[in-house]
């Protein structure tokens, strides 16, 4: 198939950017989104010209490093994927499609289609662990028992990957899906307990000290996620912070 896109270009984090046309053509259906950046960026290359800046890493849809807009949806048109597994497939000859960089005032863009998204990281680091004392007889975690339905529910929200696409989905730019699902994969267990006050105060100060904004609760994270992160854990980490802050 043969397709128009319009691409963000953007040197770098001073440059203005702006959108450029290039035309593609002999596309396969059977290709990646990627693949078809790839073959896009080997034409230019051949003309001369600065290819385009896009994130990747696995290509299968376990890191979330291919995070990019296109058509005006997180990951583009498909649901429950990340960028390199949707398929062109899901386009028709002749289509425009626009791709454009997550965009968020904690996203800032480092060259074209390329933010930093080391926010997320530091909020990890603010609480996203447990500490656990090896001195002495502390029992093995295995031995713990744990309610299969919370297991599960800590399960659902471990499996986040940390892409940003509930951030560039909300109009508010918001990181509460993600923050949450970080929170709920241990307040969830009882290897979590010990440090949840201290957990849920320290991520979610530094989600506000990132500039990220407030939940509205539209829900458009919970629909562009492509691991189908649920709104509940939102409610949970509301209740977790509201009992930190009382005690």
């Amino acid at each position: 198939m043969n397709l128009k896109l319009k691409i963000w270009r953007q040197k770098n984090a001073k440059d203005n950017g702006k959108m450029v046309d290039y035309q593609i053509n002999e596309v396969s259906s059977d290709m990646s989104f990627l693949e078809m950046l790839d073959k896009l960026n080997n034409e230019l290359i051949e003309k001369g010209d600065d290819p385009v800046a896009f994130d990747h890493d696995c290509r299968e849809g376990i890191c979330g490093m291919c995070s990019l807009f296109i058509n005006g949806e997180a990951h583009g048109p498909d649901r429950g994927v990340t960028t390199c597994q949707l398929h062109m497939r899901k386009f028709k000859d002749g289509d425009t499609i626009y791709i454009e960089p997550f965009r968020a005032k904690a996203f800032p863009v480092i060259k074209d289609l390329v933010v930093d998204r080391t926010s997320l990281d530091r909020i990890q680091h603010a609480g996203g662990y447990v500490s656990v004392n090896t001195s002495g007889n502390t029992q093995d975690a295995n031995n713990i028992p744990v309610n299969k339905h919370d297991a599960d529910k800590a399960f659902d929200a471990a499996t986040c990957i940390g892409c940003g696409a509930c951030v560039a989905s909300c109009k508010n730019a918001s990181a509460m899906l993600f923050v949450s699902a970080k929170v709920s994969q241990f307040a969830l267990l009882p290897q979590g307990r010990i440090e949840a006050a201290d957990r849920v105060r320290n991520m979610v100060e530094a989600m506000d000290a990132e500039g990220f904004g407030n939940c509205t609760n539209t829900g458009a994270c919970e629909v562009e996620c492509p691991k189908g992160i649920s709104l509940e854990n939102i409610a949970r980490m509301n209740r977790e912070y509201l009992k930190a802050s009382v005690k």
